[in-house]
């Protein structure tokens, strides 16, 4: 790949600037072109000769084919023999140079046509040289129009036996408008040869530069691909880990959880020395905060694995935030934080996964609760939006969230510095896990925050997961004829 990549970025360069890659490409089209145009040539020098035969000697117009049909077939063989080479060994500079040779040859060839013309005096005879050496000209230019030497090198014979056969003696002389006229003619060719030469330069610039893209393009799928596959096997690996780990580690925490719990209630006698006590509640208490751990880490990797599968029932959202709230108020009056709710009434339920959305709210109460300083606010709020979904928010009176902070506390065990100044517990995975839980539902995830003003958390869930309320059941009509959910 790496090869083909500096193959096509060489072949990008211009000829003119000698590069060998792009003079071979030409090269190898002027070949082909001149193995083309052997057999249309040959037949055009047949009937020539033939028609010749009508004013000249059979023995000169057979020498004259011989001599044709002689540079026709140089060129052919060189062509051959070119193309029959593999690139590596195709040297540009020796071979450009037999093939102008040859063209030459083949131009002398035509010429020596009209230096035998010049004993015919008749100007039907005139006539005939000169559309046979245009029609020639006219052949030279775009069979030889890769190589401009080899074009200068057929047209120039020609053009110096027009000369040669006019013979203009001034310049009123018929002849002298025509030798103008042939001469220019002659010119025009060549032009149109360059003109041809540089377009097919820029044709094969394109090309190259089209496949310096290609093999990028597939340079880049490649890394792409094998990236892919490294995160891909990086991906299994830590879902074996966590796997494992969780296995590992909560088989004895169990046990310490337990054992712990039987000694901070003192279930076998109470403790000869009083710190054995405290010594007990502090390990419980890390015990459940590691298990806590355990449990996050795995949620927020199945969340970014996708692997996370909602169980999605009906779920009323105003009651899943009262006991949120219910069951936080505690923790809220120990902090000296006051705990409101406004809730617009009679919301109908959404479909949603219960457990996930619990523990949305409980995430961001619990953060809120955290951080709010003694004698603030939490408030939780929770109705319609706009579009005909439902959302509920968080906000509190805290310091809030330097706005450059935002991205990092919204990363997996990003911790802000207003955490880490207060010295509260925490592994900065509960806003991932509510951000990954809420887009899961479809829904949006919105933190706004201010210094000094506080911080508010809004989560929407989508139209599409509100439940339309089912119709009055009528004993005497029967039931309903459709039960199923739509969209409010």
């Amino acid at each position: 790949m790496a090869s083909r990549m500096r193959e096509a970025r060489e072949r990008v360069t211009s000829s003119g600037a000698g590069n060998v890659r792009f003079d071979i490409e030409l090269l190898r089209l002027y070949a082909r072109s001149r193995r083309a145009a052997i057999l249309p040539q040959s037949l055009l020098s047949l009937a020539v000769a033939a028609m010749t035969a009508r004013w000249l000697p059979v023995t000169l117009v057979g020498a004259w084919l011989a001599l044709d049909l002689s540079s026709l077939a140089l060129g052919g063989v060189l062509a051959q023999r070119f193309l029959k080479r593999d690139k590596a060994e195709q040297n540009p500079r020796p071979w450009k140079t037999r093939f102008t040779l040859a063209a030459a040859m083949d131009g002398f060839a035509w010429a020596a046509f009209a230096l035998l013309m010049r004993g015919v005096d008749s100007p039907w005879a005139t006539a005939f040289a000169m559309v046979v050496l245009m029609l020639a000209g006219a052949i030279h230019t775009v069979v030889e129009a890769f190589i401009p030497e080899a074009v200068y090198a057929a047209l120039a014979p020609n053009a110096l036996a027009m000369i040669l056969y006019l013979r203009p003696t001034a310049f009123v002389d018929p002849n002298a408008s025509l030798t103008l006229l042939v001469c220019s003619t002659l010119i025009y060719f060549a032009a149109l040869a360059r003109r041809i030469y540089s377009g097919q330069v820029r044709t094969l610039g394109i090309q190259a530069e089209k496949d310096s893209l290609i093999a990028e393009l597939e340079q880049a799928k490649a890394n792409s691909d094998e990236a892919r596959r490294r995160a891909e096997e990086a991906s299994l690996a830590k879902s074996r880990f966590l796997a494992t780990m969780s296995h590992e580690l909560r088989t004895p925490l169990n046990a310490i959880l337990g054992f712990s719990e039987v000694m901070k209630g003192e279930l076998f006698g109470p403790h000869s020395i009083e710190a054995y006590r405290d010594y007990s509640n502090d390990i419980h208490s890390s015990g459940q905060h590691l298990l806590m751990l355990i449990n996050e880490i795995l949620d927020l990797s199945r969340v970014e694995a996708g692997r996370y599968e909602l169980k999605e029932e009906p779920v009323s959202l105003a009651a899943v935030i009262e006991d949120c709230r219910h069951l936080l108020t505690l923790r809220a009056k120990k902090r000296g934080v006051l705990l409101s709710e406004i809730i617009e009434p009679d919301m109908p339920r959404i479909w949603a996964d219960e457990r996930a959305v619990r523990q949305i709210a409980i995430n961001l109460l619990t953060n809120a609760i955290k951080f709010t300083p003694q004698g603030g606010q939490v408030s939780v709020k929770s109705g319609w939006t706009m579009a005909g979904g439902q959302y509920f928010s968080v906000r509190d009176t805290g310091p809030g969230i330097p706005e450059e902070e935002i991205p990092v506390i919204m990363s997996s065990f990003g911790r802000g510095s207003m955490a880490q100044k207060n010295a509260d517990e925490g592994t900065g995975l509960g806003l991932p896990i509510v951000k990954g839980l809420v887009e899961l539902h479809g829904g949006t995830f919105t933190l706004r925050s201010k210094l000094r003003e506080g911080t508010e958390v809004i989560v929407i869930f989508p139209p599409e997961r509100v439940m339309a309320a089912l119709p009055q059941f009528d004993p005497v009509a029967g039931p309903p004829s459709s039960n199923r959910r739509g969209a409010a």
